[in-house]
């Protein structure tokens, strides 16, 4: 399915909310609605003068440890192609407003302790974590802390044009995409027995 980005997303931005409102010292931000879970990236959270957590899907690479799986059958007579599996890149910024009374790095330092904490605690995502499209199926979403060069987490600020920003980046693995194509007709393969019989 091509919505598999979007409902990552989202599942990974309404686990995090999840985490949030049922901390003892943040609830009470994340509850009322003064801050948000939000997929857009800092800048745009900037313009919108949001505050809370940014968790936005910067980068995705193909996985190719997964790139070659055999296709699947559907039954007897038919094959799916071979989904695109891509692993997904989150940088995960806490930003507050200097105009807030909830303003200040000790705040975003516990915002950002409480994402670290939550996926070291829950590292796979499965079953009632998931939404949208991959509720009720049996995909598992591994989420791992990415380890970043100073050098490139600043090309990724160069390019937000911002300035820098306490963030993590996390990898999300393995998100499927599925073909758009229906399932192609193939012909059972003769296989030859050491008899020399033959069977289909």
């Amino acid at each position: 399915m091509h919505t598999a980005l979007r409902a990552t997303s989202d599942t990974i931005a309404t686990y995090l909310k999840d985490q949030m409102q049922a901390d003892a010292g943040l609830s009470t931000f994340f509850t009322s609605g003064t801050m948000v879970v939000s997929l857009d990236s800092p800048e745009r959270m900037d313009e919108n003068s949001l505050e809370g957590l940014s968790v936005w899907l910067y980068r995705l690479t193909r996985d190719e440890e997964t790139l070659n799986l055999p296709r699947e059958r559907v039954d007897a007579g038919q094959m799916r192609r071979t989904p695109l599996p891509v692993r997904l890149h989150y940088l995960m910024t806490p930003i507050t407003s200097t105009t807030s009374s909830s303003a200040g790095p000790a705040t975003e330092q516990v915002i950002l302790g409480k994402v670290l904490q939550s996926f070291n605690d829950h590292p796979c995502l499965r079953g009632v974590d998931l939404q949208d499209e991959l509720s009720d199926t049996s995909v598992e979403l591994f989420v791992r802390l990415e380890p970043m060069a100073l050098d490139e987490m600043s090309r990724v600020w160069e390019a937000l044009e911002g300035s820098f920003r306490l963030t993590v980046s996390y990898e999300v693995t393995v998100v499927a995409i599925y073909s758009g194509e229906q399932p192609e007709p193939f012909s059972p393969v003769q296989v030859v027995n050491t008899d020399m019989s033959l069977v289909v």
